[in-house]
């Protein structure tokens, strides 16, 4: 009976993000569920004793729910496992476009993994829209579900675009190259894919999590060989496991940690723009990662970019920079809500799904999917409900944790020198802030009794200490000052301010925080 993980410590409550995303406002969270309930925080009840399953799912974002959807319409029996509520994890923050087309991909997958398996990855996502589209009908939810053009465009290389079109009809996919969009600027071509979808991920989220059973509010501690999942409020005696908690925490086996990292990216709803003359027919992404994307719900456009790799490179103004270029081309709007979103990335843009590691053939993983988390999601569903079923899936060999990534070499060494760097510095690099020298609402790193401490002081002028050692790996924790959070540059687990976790793949908090007064310390 041999124990796989078991938790090293936890979490005494639920990191504050600085942003609230238009998804879990209010008055767009109207739709009441089966149980009564209202909106993504319907309530689930925790686990009880002791249950036993064929199937157990931990974590109940978008992914784990299809997972278990997919199951359970197939007659397996399946718990899903959330130890804080469904949804409230990375699946509210989303753009929530559903499309295959993720950014200029099947030029790179066509050069890296041949024709075979870049059509695999496509057929498989176009497959994923047709899915969506047949649940939503078929389960009537109502998600402001929208078929609407995808775009990709480019503002300076026009030969860039013309090679993903070549690629993406080499595959027979639909693609259309264009000079013609509905943003309110000139872009040097685009590439267009027809019948792709858009919708509300919260609202779709909640007529699917009402079909099947979740227990929130239900922290696994500890995970056994066997199939035995110890948790906080009883166990669960499960044939299979499949782990969908956006970054896998269990280190060792899978060693997850050496071939994922994380990125942020920022997004703003305006409100009051021109609607007239600023009808958006699709949905948009700049082939520049430092460019925009454009979405429409409702009377609200959604704009977001200013990304960078969780705790680094984080630009210290990226609402300013969202704001500026909403004045610019939107100039009668005003930024109704902020948040931002955070995306696992692996080393050649392809998800890991599929078994967790050779050495633990009944579990199973879902993650890494590149910011197109929507398809990456239903993929998954697919994919792993066919392989707990014995059904063949002609797709899965492509998405395979195990595979071979030479296109991903270049990330694996970069990886690997930021982690090496954040681990030094941890132990090596000397603060340099002082105490009275950090200014209101910002941060800085001290030195107290021999231990790194970062410290954020408040415009009332009290004081909030955390370690900044991560408690996954120890990496060196970094100062985010768009959302007053503390990140990890290695893994990209963060902390708010009093040092309460917001995202794994650390499980526990970074300290037990505490306010001081300046005169204290």
């Amino acid at each position: 009976m041999g124990i796989l993980w078991k938790e090293n410590g936890t979490f005494k409550e639920e990191g504050i993000e600085r942003g609230e995303s238009l998804w879990i406002q209010k008055q767009y969270q109207d739709k009441e569920s089966s149980n009564g309930s209202t909106g993504n925080y319907s309530i689930r009840p925790s686990l009880k004793g002791d249950i036993s399953t064929e199937v157990a799912v931990i974590g109940a974002g978008l992914a784990g729910v299809l997972i278990a959807y997919l199951l359970q319409s197939r007659g397996v029996p399946v718990v899903v496992l959330e130890c804080r509520t469904t949804g409230s994890g990375v699946s509210k923050n989303t753009t929530a476009k559903i499309t295959f087309q993720h950014g200029l991909i099947y030029k790179k997958l066509i050069t890296y993994k041949g024709e075979q398996r870049a059509w695999e990855y496509a057929m498989a996502n176009q497959l994923a829209i047709d899915k969506y589209r047949d649940i939503i009908k078929e389960l009537n939810i109502s998600c402001d579900y929208e078929v609407l053009a995808n775009y990709i465009y480019t503002l300076d290389n026009e030969q860039k675009i013309r090679r993903e079109v070549d690629a993406a009809l080499r595959l027979g996919l639909p693609a259309v190259f264009t000079k013609d969009t509905s943003l309110p600027f000139k872009v040097k071509a685009a590439i267009r894919f027809d019948n792709q979808a858009q919708f509300h991920p919260l609202k779709f989220l909640n007529g699917l999590a009402d079909k099947i059973k979740i227990y929130e509010n239900t922290r696994v501690t500890q995970i056994n060989k066997d199939g035995l999942i110890l948790t906080d409020q009883g166990s669960v005696k499960a044939k299979k496991v499949v782990i969908a908690t956006h970054y896998p925490f269990i280190n060792v086996p899978g060693y997850y940690f050496i071939r994922l990292h994380q990125e942020r990216s920022y997004l703003t709803a305006l409100e009051g723009y021109d609607y007239d003359k600023s009808t958006l027919d699709g949905m948009y992404l700049d082939a520049d990662p430092d460019g925009y994307t454009f979405r429409k719900y409702k009377d609200y456009l959604i704009l977001g970019g200013a990304g960078h790799r969780t705790g680094k490179y984080q630009p210290p103004d990226a609402y300013a920079k969202l704001e500026r270029a909403a004045r610019k081309w939107y100039p009668k709007s005003n930024i109704k809500y902020t948040w931002s979103a955070q995306d696992c990335m692996t080393p050649d843009s392809i998800p890991y799904i599929g078994r967790y590691s050779v050495r633990t053939p009944n579990i199973y993983v879902a993650t890494g999917f590149n910011k197109w988390g929507m398809t990456g999601s239903m993929v998954s569903a697919m994919v792993i409900s066919d392989m707990i079923t014995g059904k063949e899936n002609e797709y899965r060999k492509v998405f395979t944790p195990r595979r071979l990534m030479l296109s991903g070499s270049r990330a694996f060494i970069k990886d690997a020198a930021i982690i090496t760097i954040s681990l030094l510095s941890e132990h090596l690099k000397i603060p340099h802030d002082k105490l009275k020298d950090i200014e209101k609402e910002k941060a800085g790193v001290i030195r107290y009794n021999g231990q790194r401490i970062g410290v954020y002081r408040d415009r009332e002028d009290k004081y909030y200490f955390v370690t900044t050692k991560c408690p996954h790996l120890g990496c060196k924790l970094e100062w985010n000052q768009n959302e007053m959070t503390w990140d990890c540059p290695c893994h990209g687990s963060r902390f708010d301010y009093h040092g309460n976790l917001i995202n794994n793949p650390a499980m526990r908090d970074a300290f037990d925080s505490c306010i001081r007064k300046k005169s204290k310390l």
